[in-house]
């Protein structure tokens, strides 16, 4: 058997073994997880600190604009076709703790001016239309309320803004101005990028340690399976006794347990039933060989004295024919039953019908007194028993029954009694004689075929050891069942159990 080599890649994301399976799909499910909540906590902390620096950057300016005023002169202001900013400083000392922050005063026209100039870090610029929105409704800026843009010098900064107060003594007729107050967002970056690698380093430290506690746990969860796998590898035909454990603390496994002794034992019985047919096959080929022999054997001879001349003696001749039309007769017999058993056995084709188990024997009564000569013949029939049956079918088993003691009973003291009773949704079929009885060792074998408990009387009788085989047969047929009770010098009582409708 050639076995072809894995490619290593595919067999880490693709491995063939469950305990593996298990391991690195349980890797990637958690380092999912861990990668989904790495984002989430780093886009809510950004959110946090971001919205926090706003707050510290409003409340500056909160005191910011309370305290100062700024001349709108030609040095400072910036027209609408210049973008260049006056680069004069501004050397209030009430500005020193802005340091490394941006300041910038918009008027009502959307006009932009820096007010720091070189002293700090150039204030970001945005479009005028986004001023002029911002002045036409500053109520709407509120304390978190922050924008992300973007200086001249590729600087990143959060900017708030806030509008402006009017000077002391100014009617409330000065145009709207807004001030914009902005910080580098590099150190925010670096808070969050060291949370962030704080966060993986931790994550995968703890991704390590679980999975190499998970292997351990996973390979001791796991011993019922591979005991599980054990069994199955040590049976065979000839060992199906061994039995798994039905308690092993995993309710699954404990399941699959339950299901493979149960095949075990389905297995066991099939075999042993193997067994049996084999042997009862063996056994019924040469039961049938035997019994075709001796009419064969004995046709055999009387053609032979015949063709020795007793053909030509009338009175010979006629013994001879008659003996071997009786030969002949019990073999058409015999392949007749061995044919019936063979169709029953195979797919039983009933030709139900509703039938009154009373009035059939009733009908029968006649052929029953016949059939037991001088024997004392009692009837005891309950009425109204009604069920789905085949009428001949059903007759054939009470003549087999019915010969069978009569077979086994004196024919001047012998008592044959038939019954039909009703007990629940069954009919019992009982028939009774007061014969010699059958042993207790030979009842368990009355209902196979070939099988005779008293082969003198039944040869007597040229029987081949197939009646009760056959309403055995029929009754199970029907859905039935037959029992036996019998005692040495007592009798023997055959019981048929018959569904009712």
């Amino acid at each position: 058997m050639i076995k072809r080599k894995r490619n290593p890649i595919k067999n880490f994301f693709l491995p063939r073994s469950l305990q593996y399976q298990l391991l690195t799909r349980t890797l990637f499910i958690l380092a999912f997880i861990l990668l989904a909540i790495g984002f989430f906590q780093y886009f809510v902390m950004k959110d946090f600190l971001y919205r926090n620096e706003a707050e510290t950057l409003s409340a500056r300016l909160m005191s910011l604009h309370d305290n100062i005023h700024f001349d709108m002169d030609s040095e400072t202001k910036v027209s609408d076709s210049d973008d260049k900013v006056d680069n004069k400083p501004r050397t209030d000392n009430q500005f020193f703790f802005l340091q490394d922050m941006s300041l910038a005063e918009i008027d009502s026209d959307g006009n932009y001016f820096d007010l720091f100039g070189k002293t700090s870090i150039e204030a970001p610029k945005l479009s005028k239309k986004d001023y002029q929105n911002l002045i036409k409704d500053p109520s709407n800026l509120s304390d978190q309320d922050y924008k992300i843009a973007t200086n001249a010098k590729g600087i990143e900064q959060l900017i708030v803004f806030k509008p402006t107060k009017d000077k002391p003594g100014e009617t409330s007729s000065q145009e709207p101005r807004i001030l914009q107050l902005g910080t580098n967002t590099a150190p925010l970056k670096d808070v969050l990028y060291q949370q962030l690698l704080t966060f993986m380093i931790l994550s995968a430290l703890a991704l390590v340690a679980g999975l190499w506690i998970y292997l351990r746990v996973l390979k001791k969860t796991l011993v019922p399976l591979s005991t599980i796998v054990h069994a199955v590898k040590n049976t065979d035909a000839g060992n199906l006794e061994e039995r798994l454990p039905v308690q092993q603390g995993q309710e699954e496994i404990d399941r699959l347990s339950i299901a493979f002794n149960a095949m075990l034992e389905r297995i066991e019985k099939s075999f042993e039933h193997e067994r049996e047919t084999k042997e009862q096959m063996r056994r019924f080929i040469a039961d049938a060989s035997h019994e075709l022999r001796t009419p064969l054997t004995s046709i055999s001879g009387f053609v032979e004295v015949l063709l020795r001349g007793a053909a030509n003696r009338p009175e010979q001749l006629f013994k001879a024919l008659n003996s071997m039309q009786g030969e002949t007769r019990r073999i058409i017999k015999l392949v007749e039953d061995l044919l019936f058993l063979t169709k029953l056995d195979r797919a039983p084709d009933l030709q139900a019908a509703e039938t009154n188990l009373s009035e059939l024997i009733r009908d029968m009564e006649p052929q029953l007194n016949v059939l037991a000569g001088t024997r004392t013949v009692q009837f005891d029939l309950s009425e109204g028993l009604i069920g789905c049956y085949e009428s001949d079918k059903i007759k054939q088993v009470i003549l087999n029954l019915f010969n069978n003691a009569v077979q086994h009973t004196d024919p001047t003291t012998g008592t044959i009694k038939l019954s039909m009773t009703q007990s629940g949704t069954q009919a019992i079929l009982t028939v009774q004689d007061n014969g010699a009885g059958i042993s207790s060792e030979k009842l368990p074998y009355i209902f196979d075929r070939f099988y005779r408990a008293d082969p003198s009387r039944t040869r007597l009788y040229g029987g081949a050891g197939l009646g009760l085989a056959i309403t055995n047969s029929i009754v199970e047929a029907h859905g039935g069942r037959i029992e036996v009770e019998s005692q040495i010098g007592n009798g023997t009582t055959f019981r048929v159990f018959l569904p009712l409708l």
